[in-house]
């Protein structure tokens, strides 16, 4: 549908019913300090043919480099056939499936997601997906406060090995709930949850503990032990997972004695390209006796009257659907097109396939660290087993050496001393299975340059020389 803008006597002609002066005077309400201000990096009036050459460059900024980041979002290999069949017109354009007469097949659609994601993460019930990993975990803080029963507390377990824009977007969403998140510190040397600071919360009353993995260091924490000593104090056990890791490690519905209460985390990796920071989508599951305090809607499959197979919209505890007081979320549409992606990538795939994904990212990251390890002056920070990230720490400045990575078309890593103050010249580096041996030795030839020309002693000329 094309965009028809208002015109000024359009505009003039509502501000007047509404007795307001002006577009500024309409929204007066909001702080001044919470308003974006002027939008400098937007050109002026630019023609159509001027529109599309500037975007063809900022898109071609993002061409041809190799990605060694990660940092919560991976380059892994989408097969052609995904978008393919995504980008078809009856996927495309289908929005929420109010009339289930009219929307079975997105309706099957969201079902088989529902079922991929129980089946990956060992748990009874899956949502019909959130808007990304980080709000996703907001929505998992909420519902467990509501969930445990056996708590009065509306405090909640974070560990610092989460996801710092995870932890920042919690405290976003849940702070003016009246909802307290207590950082639980990580062990410096093994860069996962220190045991010895749970120590001191044993007994106290928590709503929840959330536990990563892997964790955003890259490192997998000992969740069977977590998962046990959460459930023994009360609390309970909210898994941020990552799904492609899922298909080699145990499932949070397998940790420890009982497993995770609820998982959820982002769904990129299966199926999303990287497309310059979005769109993505965040999944849930959980145990079946919590299913009424999830967010959002589960589709259900039945039978008709006639004995064939059909679905609908089994629970929306949405407020759009229900009274406020008894909705569980405002979440809206689930994130359709993502998750249609990530079923078609799932079935493509099928459990081998993702397996070797898994296996493939592994492996490549472990032969990263390998090379990267004979380097002089880059260290491996933590020891532990991991995924398919890890941390190094480098002699010289890190954003030097991204810098001049970056004008090889390498993107080298994420640097992590914004999120981490003490984790200066810190860098958090990822292979995934499209990270080929040659790839990675010409990450390591050009670091090795890059770190010899950063060593060497500066040349200064002698005056008449």
């Amino acid at each position: 549908m094309p965009f028809i803008p208002h015109t000024e006597s359009d505009v003039r002609e509502m501000l007047s019913t509404i007795g307001v002066g002006s577009i500024a005077e309409l929204f007066d309400e909001i702080p001044e300090n919470l308003r974006c201000g002027a939008l400098e990096q937007i050109p002026d009036r630019l023609s159509e043919i001027e529109v599309t050459r500037l975007m063809q460059a900022r898109a071609a900024q993002d061409a041809g480099a190799t990605c060694f980041i990660g940092a919560g979002a991976y380059d892994h290999h989408v097969p052609a056939a995904v978008w393919e069949v995504a980008t078809r017109g009856e996927f495309y354009s289908a929005y929420t499936p109010y009339q289930a007469e009219a929307s079975q097949g997105t309706l099957q659609c969201i079902y088989e997601f529902q079922s991929m994601m129980a089946a990956l993460t060992a748990l009874e019930v899956s949502n019909a997906s959130l808007y990304d990993g980080a709000s996703a975990l907001a929505e998992a803080v909420l519902m467990a406060v509501r969930a445990n029963r056996k708590s009065a507390s509306r405090r909640i377990l974070v560990p610092t090995t989460v996801h710092p824009t995870y932890r920042r977007v919690v405290d976003s969403i849940v702070r003016n709930q009246n909802i307290g998140l207590i950082d639980l510190p990580h062990d410096g040397a093994l860069g996962r949850i220190d045991p010895a600071s749970l120590a001191e919360h044993a007994g106290n009353d928590y709503a929840a503990l959330v536990v990563p993995q892997p964790n955003f260091f890259g490192q997998l924490e000992d969740v069977d032990q977590l998962t046990d000593w959460a459930h023994e104090n009360g609390l309970l056990v909210i898994a941020v997972v990552n799904p492609v890791a899922l298909a080699l490690l145990s499932p949070p519905g397998r940790w420890g004695t009982a497993g995770a209460d609820i998982a959820c985390g982002e769904g990129q990796p299966l199926g999303i390209p990287l497309s310059s920071g979005g769109p993505y989508f965040g999944f849930m599951c959980c145990r079946r006796q919590h299913m009424r305090q999830m967010p959002g809607r589960i589709v259900g499959r039945t039978v008709d009257v006639d004995g064939k197979t059909g679905y609908a919209l089994t629970l929306q505890a949405r407020e759009q659907h229900i009274r406020r007081s008894k909705a569980t979320s405002n979440i809206c549409t689930n994130q359709g097109l993502m998750v249609t992606a990530a079923t078609i990538h799932m079935a493509i795939l099928g459990s081998t396939g993702l397996h070797e994904a898994a296996s493939a990212s592994h492996r490549n990251t472990r032969y990263l660290l390998d090379k990267l390890s004979t380097l002089q002056g880059v260290h491996l920070v933590f020891d532990g087993p991991f995924f398919h990230e890890a941390v190094l720490r480098f002699d010289v400045p890190v954003g030097g050496v991204l810098r001049a990575m970056a004008a090889q078309n390498l993107l080298a890593g994420y640097d992590l001393q914004g999120d981490f103050p003490d984790m200066e010249n810190c860098l958090l580096v990822c292979a995934t299975e499209k990270r080929t041996s040659e790839d990675v030795d010409r990450y390591v030839d050009n670091l090795q340059r890059i770190l010899t020309k950063l060593n060497a002693p500066a040349c200064h000329s002698q005056p008449g020389s």
